[in-house]
């Protein structure tokens, strides 16, 4: 789960990091009001979407009096910004943080991650922060510097300073860094954080140490011990269709394919996609109806991917274990009566139950191709689509 830049400055100064100030506003007239409450030279009005690149993609802008300030929030509010990160589709802005201008005198990168190859939480760091940090770790990775924190000692002070003297922060403030890294962690740590950016991370002319930019990602299953958390979250920034999933409990990620894919298993599932895309189709999703699916489950699963006007066939790939062939059966006949099936559909079906699964959609009186493995399951429904 993904929160706002204001939002994740909020959490960093709840854990004593550096920050500059600032509120969120989502009028014109609310963005002046916080300006004129900051009551500082210069004003910082950013678009608030959950994406990188905004900078690049003229969401961030620097105003220098309170007309500049509604003039810049009446051209972002409703804005669609196109980043690097959001697609060309591009995300609409509905909210403006609005910051009090900082003195920068030179910008860099923090960052922690889970490094799966690891499994180790590593703090990265570099120097040539800002807005081209994927260009510095595509062509000049040496420059991005790591340390690999024990998760039983944490990070210590010595790592920490090590990283300011890597990253070149003038000696005077390496102090202030470090306990600024300290402070990070332990908010990754604490709030079940899987990613947390900071970039840039900026030393001001006074002297300050302070993030400039935040970006949180959290782990999703962890979400439950942390209902603060849950409630920062912005539905107008994710796909109806994964939002609706999730109420069921079902693994979703929407894709630009025209292939719908219902498959229980996330390893299975993956491999139904390659598939697909193996015989030349273009999957429209990922789906994971999971090991204990209910026939309720599957229906909702079904209406989801019906639910998404690109799909022009249903790949329905179930290799029973926990999860019984005949519940996918009911969940399957249940949805296309329901919604009403209007695109071709083929079901592969193995495992428990198998043969009362294939009896009971034989006996539905629906329109469905049968298929003996994924292969030939996939082939068939990208003929069909094709």
């Amino acid at each position: 789960m993904n929160i706002h830049e204001y939002q994740g400055k909020e959490l960093l100064r709840q854990y004593g990091v550096a920050v500059a100030n600032g509120k969120v506003a989502f009028s014109p007239d609310e963005a002046v009001k916080v300006a004129k409450e900051l009551s500082t030279e210069v004003v910082v009005v950013k678009a608030q979407i959950h994406a990188g690149g905004r900078g690049k993609a003229g969401g961030v802008k620097i105003a220098k009096n309170l007309d500049e300030v509604r003039t810049y929030a009446k051209e972002l509010l409703g804005k669609v910004l196109v980043t690097h990160q959001t697609g060309p589709e591009g995300k609409e802005v509905k909210r403006l943080y609005i910051e009090e201008g900082s003195n920068i005198e030179k910008e860099y990168y923090l960052g922690l991650v889970l490094d799966r190859a690891t499994d180790r939480v590593t703090l990265m760091g570099s120097e040539e922060g800002g807005m081209d940090i994927e260009e510095v770790a595509e062509k000049t990775p040496e420059k991005i510097f790591k340390e690999v924190i024990d998760p039983v000692v944490g990070l210590t002070g010595f790592q920490a300073r090590r990283m300011a003297f890597n990253m070149n922060i003038p000696s005077k403030l390496v102090n202030k860094a470090a306990k600024f890294m300290l402070g990070l962690y332990q908010a990754y740590v604490e709030k079940d954080a899987s990613i947390v950016e900071i970039n840039p991370l900026v030393v001001t002319k006074e002297g300050d140490v302070m993030a400039l930019d935040a970006k949180f990602n959290f782990d999703s299953n962890a979400l439950y011990r942390h209902p603060e958390i849950l409630e920062l979250r912005d539905y107008d920034e994710e796909d109806p269709k994964e939002i609706e999933a999730s109420k069921y409990d079902l693994s979703y990620v929407s894709l630009d394919g025209n292939i719908g894919c219902m498959v229980n298993g996330a390893g299975l599932a993956m491999s139904t996609m390659d598939t697909i895309s193996y015989f030349g189709g273009r999957p429209a999703n990922f789906l994971d109806v999971g090991g204990g699916a209910t026939a309720e489950k599957v229906t909702e699963a079904f209406k989801i991917i019906l639910s998404d006007a690109n799909v022009k066939g249903i790949f329905v790939n179930i290799f029973g274990g926990i999860m019984k062939c005949d519940i996918i059966a009911e969940g399957v006949i249940t949805a296309t009566k329901e919604v009403g099936l209007q695109v071709p559909l083929v079901v592969r079906l193995e495992g428990t139950n198998v043969d009362l699964g294939k009896k009971l959609l034989n006996e539905s009186g629906l329109n469905i191709i049968a298929a003996d493995s994924m292969a030939d399951g996939a082939q068939k429904i990208v003929e069909l689509v094709g």
